[in-house]
């Protein structure tokens, strides 16, 4: 999740070197670093819930689910960002010996924010698809309560279908587990929902 506030050109080892010090978190691409945009209150929830209902799920196998502070590195482009949530089940490759930037994830998440809304779907998804490992890629909407989900096939096509409503699940064959949208949604609060949405 970025906002397109651009500071100045720098390698990635100088963008790294400033953000392995930073407070804050910013994207890079193209030589240019990127101040990540401020989550909500919904937003925060849905990631720790998905979170922990992956990792409860994951616990006994080979899989590892990881938060927003996992960095990612696509490297046919360059970009660096950060995920809402990843999951690598193969052995986990790094950029250095750090261990902080990951390269292999075979899931990742976003949690749409109306100010990443539009990127996350277009621009982003299209550096994600570069990922060789990359098989799945969720969009998770705050309002109403929907997931999106676009699975890789073989002939290198994607599959899209949806989730809606409280009631709903969705299945990730990418890592072969079951995602309840009342668990991903546990506690989120809704100002202008219909109550169809909320219930069934």
């Amino acid at each position: 999740m970025t906002t397109a506030h651009p500071s100045t050109k720098l390698t990635e080892e100088k963008y790294l070197a400033i953000e392995r010090q930073a407070e804050e978190k910013s994207e890079y691409l193209g030589g240019e670093m990127f101040a990540m945009a401020g989550a909500n209150r919904e937003h925060n929830l849905i990631v720790t819930n998905l979170v922990i209902n992956l990792g409860l799920q994951l616990r006994n196998g080979p899989c590892r689910v990881y938060s927003n502070d996992m960095r990612l590195k696509v490297r046919q482009s360059g970009l660096y960002t950060y995920p809402d949530v990843m999951v690598v089940c193969e052995e986990e490759h790094f950029l250095d010996g750090r261990r902080d930037t990951l390269l292999n994830p075979l899931l990742i998440i976003e949690v749409l924010l109306e100010s990443t809304e539009v990127y996350d779907r277009g621009k982003k998804f299209g550096l994600y698809r570069a990922l060789e490992t990359l098989v799945e890629y969720l969009l998770v909407t705050q309002t109403p309560p929907r997931i999106e989900q676009y699975v890789r096939q073989e002939d290198g096509r994607w599959l899209f279908s949806e989730a809606e409503g409280i009631g709903s699940d969705i299945i990730l064959p990418s890592i072969g587990v079951t995602l309840g949208l009342s668990d991903v949604y546990d506690k989120v609060e809704w100002k202008s929902v219909p109550d169809e949405l909320k219930t069934y």
